[in-house]
């Protein structure tokens, strides 16, 4: 139990935020909301009674900031447990590794988070643009600064959607709840904490990263996936065309056309599944690295 209770609002969230010092910043930010609005839920209408006395006794039936934190780690533990995909079986010869690739759920998700890329990426990227565009095309009038407060805001609810995309396919932790609007500031103080929130602008980053990212992604894994299928099933295309007699021919190969060989039966489908195989890897690594830089501008490591 802590030495001293808490007194004020501020004070149990401050606790709380060193209790979970050391635990992942999205579950941080997750814990803190909670307890900011249960507590002020509490307090709303007991305006009359001293803030200190109505925390006491929400301390003594929502619990102390160091019994909070252990819930939350070990309710974090558990759904996280439940939740994780399980691992392939470990496999010691490096061929093992190599094509245990295709028995590793992540690298799927990863692919398909990429061709979903796309798509998000134009999203937030025309969203961004035309939300920063309207923003200075209207900072002159009466209505500009609403317009921008709200174009923020919006950004902060796709930034939860993004994490839930992210947490979902690339299983990186995300926070699921946004940081609670305190009251204490006014309204003019939490618009300056907004502006001044470092993550307010590197949000506003990731959404415009996300169109060459996203383009990248969506070309990479369609160019991979279709020629590594295309020289795979060669053969059974090849034996399509000479059975309806059509004119078409498979090689190119010194000055003239040729048609398939013993050799390219066997070779050709096989690097086809080799570099479906190498490219299951690098899908895989993409949704690590993808994981990595959403974590790094989406999620803030700690709140003053």
């Amino acid at each position: 139990m802590t030495e001293r209770l808490p007194r004020s609002v501020q004070e149990y969230l401050d606790q709380l935020r060193d209790a979970l010092r050391d635990a992942d910043p999205a579950l941080r930010q997750d814990a803190l909301y909670d307890a900011e609005e249960y507590l002020r839920a509490e307090l709303n209408g007991k305006s009359d009674q001293p803030e200190s006395e109505v925390i006491a006794r929400i301390v003594r039936s929502y619990g102390a900031p160091e019994e909070v934190a252990a819930v939350y780690r070990q309710t974090e533990e558990t759904v996280s447990r439940a939740m994780r995909t399980p691992p392939p079986r470990e496999r010691r010869s490096v061929m093992g590794r190599f094509f245990g690739v295709y028995a590793d759920p992540r690298a799927y998700a990863s692919l398909f988070y990429m061709v979903l890329a796309l798509a998000t990426g134009i999203f937030y990227f025309t969203w961004t643009v035309a939300g920063i565009s309207i923003s200075l095309g209207t900072s002159v009038l009466i209505f500009g600064l609403p317009i921008f407060l709200l174009f923020l805001g919006s950004t902060r609810l796709f930034s939860l959607l993004e994490g839930r995309i992210v947490e979902t396919f690339l299983g990186v932790r995300m926070p699921r709840r946004p940081e609670y609007p305190s009251d204490d500031r006014g309204i003019v103080g939490r618009i300056m904490e907004m502006l001044k929130d470092v993550r307010t602008w590197s949000t506003m980053l990731y959404m415009l990263l996300m169109l060459p990212l996203g383009i990248g992604y969506f070309t990479l894994a369609v160019t991979t996936v279709s020629t590594s299928l295309a020289l795979i099933v060669s053969p059974l295309a090849y034996f399509g065309v000479t059975r309806f007699d059509l004119d078409i021919h498979f090689f190119y190969w010194n000055g003239d056309y040729r048609d398939f060989g013993s050799l390219e039966f066997v070779f050709i489908p096989l690097a086809g599944f080799l570099m479906l195989t190498a490219a299951m890897h690098l899908f895989r690594g993409i949704g690590v690295l993808q994981g990595h830089i959403a974590r790094g501008l989406l999620v803030r490591p700690g709140r003053d």
